[in-house]
């Protein structure tokens, strides 16, 4: 069973760890207690949680754009900018995720794309690997 420490299972939930603590009172959300004595929320209750809220977040809800079809989509701050003669480099920070577009200079000129600015990436594709990281179990 993975379990994770409540600063962990806020990150994931996109909330503050008082957040956790105040749902957990609240009867929300169930906290246990790991081998270190530290509380720790079990992973099935964070997917449970997760499924709970709607789809595209906090941030996505907050700051709505066009709708769209495609669901891989991550509403966020355009965080750099690079260009060079032909392509440009786009970086973009939705929660905790930073999302590198390459696109042409000129797709990037005409969208005026410059740091500070609210916009959604969209992925699209036929293979999404899925990775565990290495840590420890709390």
């Amino acid at each position: 069973m993975t379990r994770f420490r409540i600063s962990e299972a806020a990150a994931l939930l996109g909330v503050s760890d008082d957040t956790v603590r105040r749902w957990a009172d609240q009867g929300r959300l169930e906290l246990g207690r790991g081998a270190n004595g530290m509380q720790v929320v079990d992973g099935a209750e964070l997917a449970r949680l997760l499924a709970e809220q709607p789809e595209g977040g906090a941030l996505a809800d907050a700051f709505p754009l066009a709708r769209a079809s495609v669901r891989n989509r991550f509403v966020g701050l355009v965080t750099a900018v690079r260009r060079d003669g032909v392509m440009a480099q786009v970086e973009l920070r939705a929660g905790p995720f930073r999302i590198v577009s390459l696109m042409s200079r000129e797709a990037a000129d005409e969208l005026g794309l410059e740091p500070g600015m609210l916009a959604a990436a969209s992925a699209k594709a036929t293979v999404v690997s899925i990775e565990l990281p290495q840590r420890a179990d709390p």
